[in-house]
């Protein structure tokens, strides 16, 4: 029987050993994640409800003969990654479109919550321009790298690139946003030093 407490490794374990109840359960638990994911790396919604959809028909079909993972969020989003590629290829082309907000958490004022809410709607409207500005491997980067928790180690063999590439490409952005969003720069300042 699956419960919400175990963990991606266990449902993993036994989606290999054919539990179509752990494979409803890694499906639910990673779709958003990787629809968002998949979104910011094509804008294109068709193509990334394929891929995502492609990439779990596959996993069922091959579950007996897919190896164990050290990590099922990386393997899921390589995956995804990749899924998206093949697919794009049939299509236009494909641009990085970021259409979720991702706001701070907010401190509540019994003085003010409508200025609050306002500043921070445009606080968070001045950051996504900021972001859109990026050439799309940057924006991957730092979806990858912020908004998704990944490693630089991870992220280098999400993208099939070199963990200095990855460095170069988040140093790139984080001194681009610096230039672009000033009222940035401190926290921006602090990313460059931590990560360089």
């Amino acid at each position: 029987m699956i419960n919400e407490r175990q963990s991606d490794e266990q449902l993993w374990n036994a989606l290999r050993e054919g539990d179509q109840d752990a494979f409803s359960a890694l499906y639910q638990r990673f779709y958003a994640t990787l629809y968002s994911y998949g979104y910011k790396v094509a804008d294109n919604v068709t193509l990334v409800e394929d891929a995502i959809q492609d990439l779990f028909v596959d996993l069922w079909r091959m579950r007996r003969s897919v190896s164990g993972a050290e990590s099922v969020k990386f393997y899921l989003f390589r995956s995804l990654r990749r899924k998206i590629h093949v697919l794009s290829k049939k299509e236009d082309g494909w641009h990085f479109v970021d259409t979720e907000t991702h706001a701070a958490p907010e401190s509540y004022s019994a003085e003010h919550p409508l200025m609050q809410e306002e500043e921070q709607s445009q606080l968070i409207e001045r950051i996504t321009y900021a972001l859109e500005k990026l050439p799309p491997r940057q924006q991957e980067v730092i979806a990858l790298r912020f908004y998704q928790g990944f490693k630089n180690e991870e992220i280098a063999r999400i993208m099939g690139i070199t963990e200095k590439s990855v460095r170069n490409t988040l140093h790139k952005a984080l001194s681009h946003l610096r230039e672009q969003a000033p009222f940035l720069a401190p926290l921006l300042g602090f990313l460059l030093w931590w990560f360089s």
